[in-house]
C-alpha cells in the first residue's frame, strides 16, 4: 500500500519534491499546502505542468491535518528568514507532529540547539507518536552524513573542513536570490540587512555541527561565523532577474563549530549570482576534507542540479521516517536511503 503524503509548499524545491512524489508509485499525493492565494484551490498537477491528479490545494493546515497522513514533505522558504513571525515552521511542524502525522523538513531542524524548540518538538511527536526529520543537501547530507561516512576510514578525527560553491545562475526564485542571499543590493545595503540571514546561518549550520560533533564522540560549545562579499563591475540578467552593475552579486561565509576556541568543524559557504562572471573564490562544486589519521580528501567537481538532490534526499527519506520510533530522529537514527533505480538500470 503506498504511503500517503503531503507536499507542503510548492515552490522550486517544494515542486520537484511534488513532481517526485505523484510519479511515484510508492506514494499517493492526498493533499497539497501553499502559501499562495492564485494557487489554492488549483489542482496539484496543474500547478507544476502535469496531469490533473484530484488533489486540490489548501492554505488551511486544518484541512492538511484531517487527511491523516502518513507525512508531510515540509519545503517552503524558512520562516526564521521571511515573514513576520520566525517560529512559525516550528508552531506548524508541532501541530502536524501533535495531530498524528510524521514530517520530512528541508528548513532546519537537523540537530535543534535550542532547548525550548526540542522541548516542543518531542513532546508533539510524543502526542502523535510520530517523528520529525530536518534534512537537505547541505545541511542535511554533504555536511553531515558523508563526513560520518568517510570518517569510519580514520583512526583519528581532528577537524572535518566542507567547502560548498553554489552557482545561482539558473535559480527562478528572486526572493532566494535576492531577499534571502542578499544579491542585486549595494554594499551598503547588503551589510545592513545581512543581520538574519547570518543568525540563520549560525543556526541551520550549528546545528549540522553538533550532530558531526556528538557523533564523533566531542561537543560544540560555541559558534564563530564571517563573511565577505563581491561587488560587480557590470550590470547581467540570471534567471531570477537583472543583477545591476555596483551591486553585490557574491558572497563568501565562512562558519566554525568551536570546543575550547578551536575550530572541530568549519563549513565554508561561496554563493555565486553567476559563477561564469564571478571567477574570484573556488568554482562550483563541493570540497570535504576530514583531516586526522588518515587525513581524507573529497571533491565533488559537478551537481548538476542541487536543488534536485534537496528534495530528493527528502522523499528519499518518507518510508524510513514512517518507521522510524516517534521522536526528533536525525542520520544517525535512519539507514541511508538509496534513490530511485531507473528504468534503463540493470
Amino acid at each position: 500500500m503506498p504511503l500517503r503524503v503531503v507536499q507542503w509548499a510548492t515552490g522550486t524545491v517544494g515542486s520537484i519534491a511534488l513532481r517526485s512524489l505523484i510519479e511515484r508509485p510508492e506514494f499517493e499525493v492526498v493533499g497539497v499546502y501553499v502559501y499562495d492565494d492564485d494557487k489554492a484551490g488549483r489542482d496539484a498537477g496543474e500547478i507544476i505542468g502535469l496531469p490533473p491528479t484530484g488533489v486540490t490545494a489548501t492554505t488551511s493546515i486544518e484541512e492538511i491535518i484531517a487527511l491523516g497522513a502518513d507525512c508531510v514533505c515540509h519545503m517552503p522558504l524558512p520562516s526564521f528568514c521571511f515573514g513576520e513571525d520566525p517560529h512559525r515552521d516550528t508552531k506548524d511542524i508541532c501541530r502536524l507532529l501533535a495531530a498524528g502525522t510524521n514530517v520530512i523538513t528541508t528548513t532546519g531542524f537537523v540537530r535543534p540547539r535550542e532547548r525550548w524548540i526540542r522541548d516542543r518538538i518531542q513532546a508533539a511527536c510524543a502526542e502523535g507518536g510520530t517523528s520529525l526529520y530536518g534534512t537537505g543537501v547541505n545541511p542535511g547530507f554533504v555536511a553531515d552524513v558523508l563526513p560520518l561516512a568517510l570518517s569510519g576510514m580514520a583512526q583519528r578525527v581532528d577537524h572535518i573542513y566542507l567547502r560548498e560553491t553554489s552557482d545561482f545562475s539558473g535559480h527562478p526564485s528572486r526572493r532566494m536570490v535576492v531577499d534571502l542571499m542578499g544579491f542585486t543590493r549595494t554594499p551598503e545595503e547588503y551589510v545592513a540587512r545581512a543581520g538574519r540571514y547570518r543568525a540563520y546561518q549560525r543556526i541551520i549550520f550549528g546545528e549540522s555541527m553538533q550532530l558531526v560533533a556528538e557523533a564523533l564522540g566531542t561537543e560544540i560549545d560555541d559558534i564563530e561565523d564571517d563573511d565577505e562579499y563581491a561587488v560587480t563591475d557590470e550590470a547581467y540578467e540570471v534567471a531570477a532577474g537583472a543583477i545591476p552593475a555596483g551591486t553585490v552579486h557574491a558572497s563568501r561565509w565562512t562558519i566554525s563549530g568551536l570546543l575550547r576556541g578551536m575550530p572541530v568543524v568549519t563549513v565554508e559557504l561561496v554563493h555565486k549570482a553567476d559563477a561564469a562572471r564571478c571567477p574570484q573564490w573556488s568554482a562550483p562544486g563541493f570540497a570535504l576534507r576530514v583531516e586526522g589519521v588518515p587525513t581524507i580528501n573529497v571533491a565533488i567537481d559537478e551537481f548538476s542540479h542541487g536543488l534536485v538532490g534537496a528534495a530528493a534526499h527528502a522523499v528519499n527519506a518518507i518510508p524510513a521516517v514512517c518507521a522510524a520510533p516517534p521522536g526528533l530522529r536525525s542520520c544517525l537514527d535512519l539507514p541511508l536511503i538509496a534513490g530511485r533505480r531507473s528504468a534503463g538500470f540493470r
